[in-house]
Protein backbone atom coordinates (compact mmCIF):
# COMPACT_ATOMS: atom_id res chain seq x y z
CA UNK A 1 0.00 0.00 0.00
CA UNK A 2 0.94 3.15 -0.89
CA UNK A 3 3.04 4.71 2.27
CA UNK A 4 1.12 7.99 1.78
CA UNK A 5 -1.70 6.50 3.82
CA UNK A 6 -0.01 4.50 6.50
CA UNK A 7 0.16 6.05 9.72
CA UNK A 8 3.17 7.74 11.29
CA UNK A 9 4.94 8.25 7.90
CA UNK A 10 6.16 11.25 6.49
CA UNK A 11 3.94 11.01 3.67
CA UNK A 12 0.87 10.27 5.46
CA UNK A 13 2.00 13.42 7.34
CA UNK A 14 2.49 15.54 4.54
CA UNK A 15 -0.86 14.14 2.76
CA UNK A 16 -2.91 15.22 6.14
CA UNK A 17 -1.00 18.75 5.95
CA UNK A 18 -1.93 19.24 2.16
CA UNK A 19 -5.62 18.51 3.07
CA UNK A 20 -5.73 20.58 6.33
CA UNK A 21 -4.26 23.51 4.43
CA UNK A 22 -6.74 23.33 0.95
CA UNK A 23 -9.98 22.93 3.43
CA UNK A 24 -8.74 26.14 4.92
CA UNK A 25 -8.66 27.74 1.84
CA UNK A 26 -11.88 26.07 0.72
CA UNK A 27 -13.80 27.93 3.73
CA UNK A 28 -12.54 31.51 3.51
CA UNK A 29 -16.07 32.87 1.80
CA UNK A 30 -18.11 31.74 4.35
CA UNK A 31 -18.91 34.60 6.63
CA UNK A 32 -22.02 36.83 5.31
CA UNK A 33 -21.56 40.35 6.45
CA UNK A 34 -23.29 40.06 10.15
CA UNK A 35 -20.23 37.30 11.01
CA UNK A 36 -22.79 34.29 10.41
CA UNK A 37 -21.86 31.39 8.39
CA UNK A 38 -23.18 30.79 4.96
CA UNK A 39 -23.56 27.19 3.96
CA UNK A 40 -21.05 26.50 1.30
CA UNK A 41 -21.40 24.78 -1.95
CA UNK A 42 -19.87 22.69 -3.70
CA UNK A 43 -16.54 24.49 -4.80
CA UNK A 44 -16.96 26.62 -1.73
CA UNK A 45 -19.50 29.24 -2.88
CA UNK A 46 -21.51 30.66 -0.23
CA UNK A 47 -25.13 29.20 -1.07
CA UNK A 48 -26.57 33.09 0.50
CA UNK A 49 -30.80 31.31 0.11
CA UNK A 50 -29.78 28.47 2.57
CA UNK A 51 -30.18 29.38 6.33
CA UNK A 52 -27.15 30.85 8.04
CA UNK A 53 -26.78 28.35 11.16
CA UNK A 54 -25.53 28.98 14.76
CA UNK A 55 -24.24 25.62 14.91
CA UNK A 56 -22.09 25.83 11.56
CA UNK A 57 -21.10 29.08 12.52
CA UNK A 58 -19.39 27.94 15.85
CA UNK A 59 -17.83 25.32 13.52
CA UNK A 60 -16.41 27.73 11.67
CA UNK A 61 -14.67 29.76 14.78
CA UNK A 62 -13.40 26.65 16.08
CA UNK A 63 -11.45 25.96 12.98
CA UNK A 64 -10.17 29.37 12.04
CA UNK A 65 -9.07 29.54 15.78
CA UNK A 66 -7.00 26.46 14.87
CA UNK A 67 -6.44 28.25 12.00
CA UNK A 68 -4.38 30.96 13.77
CA UNK A 69 -1.83 28.41 15.19
CA UNK A 70 -1.15 26.58 11.55
CA UNK A 71 0.08 30.22 10.46
CA UNK A 72 -3.02 29.92 7.90
CA UNK A 73 -3.22 33.55 6.14
CA UNK A 74 -6.66 35.49 7.00
CA UNK A 75 -7.85 33.12 9.83
CA UNK A 76 -7.60 36.09 12.52
CA UNK A 77 -10.11 37.63 10.49
CA UNK A 78 -12.53 34.79 9.77
CA UNK A 79 -12.73 33.67 13.66
CA UNK A 80 -13.57 37.03 14.32
CA UNK A 81 -16.05 37.08 11.72
CA UNK A 82 -17.56 34.03 13.04
CA UNK A 83 -17.68 35.59 16.53
CA UNK A 84 -19.18 38.62 15.94
CA UNK A 85 -21.73 36.66 14.51
CA UNK A 86 -22.59 34.55 17.38
CA UNK A 87 -22.52 37.86 19.74
CA UNK A 88 -24.60 39.28 17.64
CA UNK A 89 -26.84 38.62 14.60
CA UNK A 90 -27.26 34.69 15.90
CA UNK A 91 -27.36 35.97 19.92
CA UNK A 92 -31.25 35.79 21.31
CA UNK A 93 -30.41 39.49 23.81
CA UNK A 94 -34.41 39.41 25.10
CA UNK A 95 -34.48 35.96 26.18
CA UNK A 96 -30.53 34.62 26.23
CA UNK A 97 -28.92 32.16 24.27
CA UNK A 98 -28.64 31.10 20.80
CA UNK A 99 -31.33 31.01 18.37
CA UNK A 100 -30.55 27.87 16.16
CA UNK A 101 -29.87 30.55 13.00
CA UNK A 102 -31.30 33.15 10.52
CA UNK A 103 -33.06 32.82 7.49
CA UNK A 104 -32.16 33.91 3.98
CA UNK A 105 -34.13 37.15 5.03
CA UNK A 106 -32.77 37.96 8.25
CA UNK A 107 -35.78 36.10 10.36
CA UNK A 108 -34.94 33.96 13.14
CA UNK A 109 -35.01 30.36 12.91
CA UNK A 110 -37.01 29.19 15.96
CA UNK A 111 -36.18 27.11 19.03
CA UNK A 112 -33.06 26.72 21.38
CA UNK A 113 -30.69 23.58 20.53
CA UNK A 114 -28.71 21.95 23.23
CA UNK A 115 -26.23 20.61 19.84
CA UNK A 116 -26.27 24.29 18.55
CA UNK A 117 -24.92 25.83 22.10
CA UNK A 118 -22.48 23.26 22.76
CA UNK A 119 -21.16 24.13 19.41
CA UNK A 120 -20.62 27.47 21.12
CA UNK A 121 -18.86 26.55 24.18
CA UNK A 122 -16.36 24.96 21.75
CA UNK A 123 -16.11 27.81 19.24
CA UNK A 124 -15.48 29.64 22.51
CA UNK A 125 -12.93 27.96 24.07
CA UNK A 126 -11.07 27.62 20.73
CA UNK A 127 -11.46 31.59 20.16
CA UNK A 128 -10.04 32.23 23.69
CA UNK A 129 -7.05 30.07 22.49
CA UNK A 130 -6.44 32.44 19.54
CA UNK A 131 -6.48 35.15 21.92
CA UNK A 132 -9.58 36.26 20.12
CA UNK A 133 -11.71 39.43 21.13
CA UNK A 134 -14.71 38.34 22.69
CA UNK A 135 -14.12 35.02 23.08
CA UNK A 136 -14.10 35.45 26.82
CA UNK A 137 -17.42 36.90 27.22
CA UNK A 138 -18.63 33.99 24.79
CA UNK A 139 -17.70 31.55 26.89
CA UNK A 140 -19.43 33.06 30.31
CA UNK A 141 -22.60 33.19 28.25
CA UNK A 142 -22.62 30.46 26.96
CA UNK A 143 -21.80 28.34 29.95
CA UNK A 144 -23.95 29.74 32.17
CA UNK A 145 -27.39 29.65 29.37
CA UNK A 146 -25.65 25.80 29.35
CA UNK A 147 -25.83 25.51 32.73
CA UNK A 148 -29.36 26.83 33.34
CA UNK A 149 -30.88 24.95 30.93
CA UNK A 150 -29.80 22.22 29.20
CA UNK A 151 -27.79 20.25 31.93
CA UNK A 152 -29.83 18.06 33.93
CA UNK A 153 -27.47 17.36 37.54
CA UNK A 154 -30.01 14.90 38.88
CA UNK A 155 -29.41 13.11 35.81
CA UNK A 156 -26.04 13.55 34.53
CA UNK A 157 -27.36 14.21 30.92
CA UNK A 158 -28.83 16.95 28.83
CA UNK A 159 -32.16 17.74 27.69
CA UNK A 160 -32.44 18.46 23.97
CA UNK A 161 -34.53 21.53 22.22
CA UNK A 162 -36.47 24.38 24.08
CA UNK A 163 -38.74 27.35 22.58
CA UNK A 164 -37.76 29.61 21.51
CA UNK A 165 -38.28 31.55 24.86
CA UNK A 166 -36.88 28.83 27.15
CA UNK A 167 -40.83 28.18 28.19
CA UNK A 168 -41.04 24.91 26.86
CA UNK A 169 -38.92 21.72 26.88
CA UNK A 170 -39.57 19.59 23.74
CA UNK A 171 -39.96 15.76 25.42
CA UNK A 172 -37.51 14.38 22.90
CA UNK A 173 -34.18 13.73 24.27
CA UNK A 174 -31.15 12.56 22.45
CA UNK A 175 -27.70 11.30 22.35
CA UNK A 176 -26.41 13.35 19.66
CA UNK A 177 -26.05 16.65 21.51
CA UNK A 178 -24.89 14.86 24.55
CA UNK A 179 -21.76 13.68 21.90
CA UNK A 180 -20.73 17.44 21.18
CA UNK A 181 -21.14 18.03 24.83
CA UNK A 182 -18.71 16.17 25.80
CA UNK A 183 -16.49 17.62 23.25
CA UNK A 184 -17.32 21.36 24.42
CA UNK A 185 -17.10 20.36 28.10
CA UNK A 186 -13.85 18.74 27.77
CA UNK A 187 -12.78 22.01 25.86
CA UNK A 188 -13.73 24.28 28.66
CA UNK A 189 -11.96 22.10 31.50
CA UNK A 190 -8.81 21.75 29.25
CA UNK A 191 -8.97 25.13 28.13
CA UNK A 192 -9.79 26.95 31.11
CA UNK A 193 -9.46 24.58 34.05
CA UNK A 194 -13.17 24.25 34.76
CA UNK A 195 -13.03 20.40 35.79
CA UNK A 196 -16.47 19.64 36.85
CA UNK A 197 -17.04 19.65 33.25
CA UNK A 198 -14.68 16.71 32.86
CA UNK A 199 -16.71 15.25 35.88
CA UNK A 200 -19.97 16.01 34.18
CA UNK A 201 -18.43 14.16 30.64
CA UNK A 202 -17.95 11.09 32.73
CA UNK A 203 -21.46 10.85 34.13
CA UNK A 204 -23.07 11.21 30.39
CA UNK A 205 -20.40 8.68 29.38
CA UNK A 206 -20.94 6.08 31.79
CA UNK A 207 -24.97 6.55 30.55
CA UNK A 208 -23.86 5.94 27.03
CA UNK A 209 -21.89 2.86 27.81
CA UNK A 210 -24.59 1.11 29.37
CA UNK A 211 -27.18 1.60 26.68
CA UNK A 212 -24.40 0.30 24.07
CA UNK A 213 -23.58 -2.58 26.50
CA UNK A 214 -26.95 -3.29 26.34
CA UNK A 215 -27.48 -3.02 22.67
CA UNK A 216 -24.39 -5.23 21.30
CA UNK A 217 -22.43 -2.06 21.56
CA UNK A 218 -24.72 -0.07 19.23
CA UNK A 219 -25.66 2.89 20.86
CA UNK A 220 -29.11 4.08 21.23
CA UNK A 221 -29.75 7.72 19.80
CA UNK A 222 -33.20 8.20 20.82
CA UNK A 223 -35.20 8.82 23.93
CA UNK A 224 -38.22 9.79 26.02
CA UNK A 225 -38.57 12.67 28.35
CA UNK A 226 -38.00 10.12 30.85
CA UNK A 227 -34.54 8.77 28.96
CA UNK A 228 -36.32 5.15 27.94
CA UNK A 229 -34.29 4.18 24.49
CA UNK A 230 -37.16 4.88 21.42
CA UNK A 231 -35.23 2.39 19.11
CA UNK A 232 -38.16 3.11 16.08
CA UNK A 233 -37.86 6.33 15.79
CA UNK A 234 -38.17 8.01 12.44
CA UNK A 235 -38.25 4.79 11.20
CA UNK A 236 -40.51 6.61 8.38
CA UNK A 237 -37.42 8.85 7.39
CA UNK A 238 -34.69 6.37 8.32
CA UNK A 239 -31.54 9.61 6.40
CA UNK A 240 -32.81 12.40 8.77
CA UNK A 241 -29.93 14.86 9.04
CA UNK A 242 -30.15 14.70 12.76
CA UNK A 243 -32.04 12.02 14.15
CA UNK A 244 -31.81 9.11 11.79
CA UNK A 245 -33.42 5.58 12.20
CA UNK A 246 -31.62 3.06 13.71
CA UNK A 247 -27.46 2.66 15.36
CA UNK A 248 -25.23 5.48 13.57
CA UNK A 249 -21.76 3.89 13.15
CA UNK A 250 -20.45 7.27 12.74
CA UNK A 251 -21.65 7.57 16.05
CA UNK A 252 -19.97 4.87 17.44
CA UNK A 253 -16.91 5.85 16.31
CA UNK A 254 -16.55 9.62 17.72
CA UNK A 255 -17.63 8.66 21.23
CA UNK A 256 -15.72 5.77 21.35
CA UNK A 257 -12.64 8.66 20.52
CA UNK A 258 -14.16 11.09 23.19
CA UNK A 259 -13.91 8.10 25.49
CA UNK A 260 -11.05 7.98 25.05
CA UNK A 261 -9.90 11.30 25.46
CA UNK A 262 -11.84 11.55 28.28
CA UNK A 263 -10.47 8.00 30.28
CA UNK A 264 -6.89 9.33 29.14
CA UNK A 265 -7.41 12.68 30.61
CA UNK A 266 -9.57 11.99 33.80
CA UNK A 267 -7.82 9.12 35.17
CA UNK A 268 -3.93 10.55 33.99
CA UNK A 269 -2.99 10.06 37.67
CA UNK A 270 -4.23 5.81 38.12
CA UNK A 271 -4.33 5.15 33.97
CA UNK A 272 -5.48 1.61 35.52
CA UNK A 273 -8.64 3.57 36.38
CA UNK A 274 -9.51 3.98 32.66
CA UNK A 275 -8.44 0.81 31.40
CA UNK A 276 -12.06 -0.24 31.46
CA UNK A 277 -13.47 3.02 29.38
CA UNK A 278 -10.66 2.09 26.39
CA UNK A 279 -11.88 -1.36 26.36
CA UNK A 280 -15.64 0.10 26.06
CA UNK A 281 -14.52 2.53 23.05
CA UNK A 282 -12.59 -0.49 21.27
CA UNK A 283 -16.20 -2.18 21.70
CA UNK A 284 -18.08 0.55 20.22
CA UNK A 285 -15.32 1.02 17.23
CA UNK A 286 -14.80 -2.65 16.59
CA UNK A 287 -18.64 -3.19 16.18
CA UNK A 288 -19.15 0.00 13.98
CA UNK A 289 -16.55 -0.94 11.55
CA UNK A 290 -18.18 -4.79 11.70
CA UNK A 291 -21.35 -3.20 10.66
CA UNK A 292 -20.55 -0.46 8.38
CA UNK A 293 -17.33 -0.74 6.66
CA UNK A 294 -17.53 -2.20 3.38
CA UNK A 295 -20.86 -3.53 4.24
CA UNK A 296 -22.44 -4.13 1.05
CA UNK A 297 -19.72 -4.90 -1.40
CA UNK A 298 -18.62 -1.57 -2.14
CA UNK A 299 -15.97 0.84 -0.35
CA UNK A 300 -17.21 3.21 2.55
CA UNK A 301 -19.07 3.23 5.26
CA UNK A 302 -22.85 2.77 5.86
CA UNK A 303 -24.78 5.88 7.82
CA UNK A 304 -27.25 3.80 9.76
CA UNK A 305 -27.91 -0.02 10.68
CA UNK A 306 -30.83 -1.74 12.37
CA UNK A 307 -30.50 -3.03 15.04
CA UNK A 308 -28.59 -6.29 14.33
CA UNK A 309 -26.21 -4.67 12.20
CA UNK A 310 -27.78 -4.57 8.73
CA UNK A 311 -27.32 -1.60 6.76
CA UNK A 312 -30.84 0.73 6.65
CA UNK A 313 -29.27 3.76 4.90
CA UNK A 314 -26.19 2.45 2.49
CA UNK A 315 -25.28 6.52 1.71
CA UNK A 316 -21.61 7.05 3.21
CA UNK A 317 -21.44 10.99 4.57
CA UNK A 318 -18.17 12.12 4.91
CA UNK A 319 -18.49 13.32 8.68
CA UNK A 320 -18.16 9.54 8.96
CA UNK A 321 -15.44 8.92 7.27
CA UNK A 322 -13.66 11.42 9.16
CA UNK A 323 -14.20 10.05 12.77
CA UNK A 324 -13.06 6.93 11.55
CA UNK A 325 -9.86 8.41 10.71
CA UNK A 326 -9.57 9.96 14.19
CA UNK A 327 -10.87 6.97 16.19
CA UNK A 328 -8.60 4.67 14.15
CA UNK A 329 -5.38 6.46 14.31
CA UNK A 330 -5.91 7.22 18.32
CA UNK A 331 -6.37 3.55 19.10
CA UNK A 332 -3.58 2.79 17.12
CA UNK A 333 -1.47 5.21 19.18
CA UNK A 334 -2.76 3.94 22.67
CA UNK A 335 -3.16 0.60 22.05
CA UNK A 336 -0.47 -0.32 20.39
CA UNK A 337 -2.80 -2.60 18.15
CA UNK A 338 -1.51 -2.85 14.60
CA UNK A 339 -5.06 -3.45 13.26
CA UNK A 340 -6.27 0.38 14.17
CA UNK A 341 -3.44 1.50 12.22
CA UNK A 342 -4.40 -1.00 9.46
CA UNK A 343 -7.84 0.09 9.12
CA UNK A 344 -6.21 3.81 9.07
CA UNK A 345 -4.33 3.45 5.72
CA UNK A 346 -7.77 1.82 4.35
CA UNK A 347 -9.78 4.28 5.24
CA UNK A 348 -7.09 7.21 4.18
CA UNK A 349 -6.96 5.57 0.90
CA UNK A 350 -10.99 5.44 0.51
CA UNK A 351 -10.53 9.07 1.39
CA UNK A 352 -7.91 9.45 -1.58
CA UNK A 353 -9.96 7.42 -3.92
CA UNK A 354 -13.31 8.51 -3.39
CA UNK A 355 -14.51 11.65 -0.71
CA UNK A 356 -11.48 13.85 -1.61
CA UNK A 357 -12.40 16.13 -4.10
CA UNK A 358 -9.10 17.13 -5.98
CA UNK A 359 -10.52 19.66 -8.57
CA UNK A 360 -13.15 22.02 -5.78
CA UNK A 361 -10.77 20.84 -2.88
CA UNK A 362 -12.87 19.60 0.69
CA UNK A 363 -14.42 16.64 1.32
CA UNK A 364 -17.61 15.60 -0.66
CA UNK A 365 -20.09 15.36 2.12
CA UNK A 366 -22.14 12.53 0.57
CA UNK A 367 -22.31 9.53 -1.80
CA UNK A 368 -24.65 6.93 -2.57
CA UNK A 369 -23.29 3.23 -2.43
CA UNK A 370 -21.93 3.21 -5.52
CA UNK A 371 -19.84 6.09 -4.44
CA UNK A 372 -21.39 8.39 -7.11
CA UNK A 373 -21.88 12.01 -5.55
CA UNK A 374 -25.13 13.46 -4.25
CA UNK A 375 -26.81 15.47 -2.30
CA UNK A 376 -30.28 14.21 -0.52
CA UNK A 377 -28.99 14.88 2.89
CA UNK A 378 -26.19 17.22 2.68
CA UNK A 379 -26.17 19.22 -0.46
CA UNK A 380 -23.04 20.94 -0.74
CA UNK A 381 -20.27 21.59 1.65
CA UNK A 382 -21.90 22.85 4.86
CA UNK A 383 -18.36 23.75 6.41
CA UNK A 384 -14.80 22.11 6.94
CA UNK A 385 -15.21 20.80 10.76
CA UNK A 386 -15.06 16.90 10.54
CA UNK A 387 -12.87 17.00 8.02
CA UNK A 388 -10.02 19.98 8.81
CA UNK A 389 -10.12 17.73 12.82
CA UNK A 390 -9.37 14.61 10.39
CA UNK A 391 -6.29 16.02 9.32
CA UNK A 392 -4.92 17.12 12.79
CA UNK A 393 -5.88 13.98 14.95
CA UNK A 394 -3.87 11.65 13.67
CA UNK A 395 -0.92 13.07 14.80
CA UNK A 396 -1.66 15.05 17.91
CA UNK A 397 -2.22 14.05 21.87
CA UNK A 398 -5.39 12.07 22.29
CA UNK A 399 -5.67 13.14 25.55
CA UNK A 400 -6.46 16.87 24.79
CA UNK A 401 -9.41 18.75 23.21
CA UNK A 402 -8.05 19.23 19.21
CA UNK A 403 -7.82 23.20 19.61
CA UNK A 404 -5.06 22.94 22.81
CA UNK A 405 -3.46 20.25 21.53
CA UNK A 406 -2.38 21.82 17.71
CA UNK A 407 -1.69 25.24 19.57
CA UNK A 408 0.80 23.29 21.82
CA UNK A 409 2.51 21.14 19.40
CA UNK A 410 2.59 24.94 17.29
CA UNK A 411 3.98 26.18 20.13
CA UNK A 412 6.61 23.18 20.70
CA UNK A 413 8.11 23.20 16.99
Amino acid sequence: MNTKYQLDTKENKQFLKELCNELLSFGHRFPSPDGSSYYLGDDGTPWTERNRETWITSRMTHVYSIGTFLGHEGSEELADAAIKGLLGKLHDDENGGWYAGVRADDQILPSKQCYAHAFVILAATSGILAERSGAKELLSDALQVYDRFFWNEEEGLSCDTWNTEFTKLDDYRGINANMHTVEAFLAAADVCGLEKYRVRCGRIIDHVIGWAAQNNWRIPEHFTKDWDPDLECNKDHPDDQFKPYGATPGHGLEWARLITQWALSAHKENPSDGVKYLDAAENLYNRAVADAWNADGAPGIVYTTDWDGKPVVHDRMHWTLAEAINTASVLAHVTKKSKYADDYAQFMQYLDEKVHDHVNGSWFHQLDQNNNVIGTVWPGKSDIYHALQATLIPYSDPSVSIALAVKKSAKAK
